[in-house]
């Protein structure tokens, strides 16, 4: 299984409990379908995880679509569809459309909150999105057929510092993003936070070979283990502010997170001084160990919902 597979996999078992975010998430599907009109609506995919996804996403709001899987030479495609005229109809009311509009645009009050985003942007890439796997190079794409959809997902992601860029491919729209730090925020955005971590380690990993490289010597070493326990403490921070928790944690433990985001390249020390008063190695070190383990019991937790 592809490490874009994964990632999907992983985002169709993020809970989704507002019916704001849930209504959120039908739209994405709709936008980033095969097809969204007047016939209904038609999602194709390799994934059965995603199909199976959409079916649930629509039937909460008592819109039942059929899921189908049709062998191909290739392997098989997983098709989620709504064609019935009187589900059509239900589908079309819940998302306030009527399928004839003559150019598919992104409907800010369908996007209530933050979460709703989240659902939204998620979906778009179950239905229309692709990574590549970081051993090889570092790219995210939401493909579509529709030009003024396209323009305004780019402005959706700009607005949220993702930095995007669109293109065309052969008359597709195509709307990406290459830089590698935006691709990990936008999967823990989007509730891959496992594929994110694999994405990170993997940096590490390729810093680890082309820096030993040119350097074999100690100092090299623990630079590495720096960083790399610089990144867990960061998606730790990630996490816990995704969850709404960092917000209502003691000010010592605020005021640890807010300096290892601002200065990511400073030692232990280094961070240790920027506060004012300094503080000791030691105690810093508690307070980020403390956030670490805050965010494994908070994944474990939602896990088990």
């Amino acid at each position: 299984m592809s490490f874009s597979q994964n990632a999907k996999i992983e985002i169709t078992k993020r809970k989704v409990g507002k019916p704001c975010c849930r209504l959120a998430a039908c739209y994405g599907i709709a936008c980033f379908g095969k097809y969204f009109d007047n016939r209904g609506l038609v999602l194709q995919t390799e994934t059965e995880e995603v199909a199976k996804y959409a079916l649930k996403a629509f039937r909460y709001f008592a819109v039942e679509g059929t899921l189908i899987c049709k062998q191909r030479p290739n392997g098989a495609i997983y098709e989620f569809s709504i064609s019935h005229p009187k589900e059509v109809e239900k589908m079309m009311k819940l998302l306030d459309c009527t399928g004839n509009e003559p150019s598919l645009r992104i409907r800010s009050q369908l996007l209530q909150c933050s979460g709703c985003l989240r659902a939204f942007v998620g979906a778009a890439f179950l239905c229309g999105g692709t990574i590549t796997d970081p051993e090889k190079t570092y790219q995210l794409e939401f493909i579509s057929n529709r030009y003024n959809l396209s323009r305004d997902f780019e402005a959706l992601l700009a607005e949220h510092e993702f930095r995007p860029r669109r293109t065309q491919r052969k008359g597709t729209n195509i709307v990406y993003i290459k830089a590698s730090e935006c691709i990990e925020d936008l999967l823990v955005f989007m509730g891959a936070q496992n594929a994110a971590m694999m994405m990170m380690d993997q940096k590490i990993f390729k810093s680890t070979n082309n820096k030993n490289n040119r350097l074999n010597n100690c100092e090299n070493a623990n630079n590495l283990k720096r960083d790399n326990a610089t990144r867990k403490v960061q998606q730790a921070i990630l996490m816990l502010e995704q969850e709404g928790i960092l917000g209502d944690l003691p000010q010592p433990l605020q005021e640890a997170a807010q300096k290892r985001l601002a200065y990511p390249q400073y030692t232990l020390a280094q961070l240790a001084d920027s506060f004012d008063p300094p503080i000791s190695k030691s105690g810093l070190s508690h307070r980020l160990k403390k956030l670490e383990e805050l965010a494994r019991t908070a994944a474990l937790r939602r896990e088990n919902v």
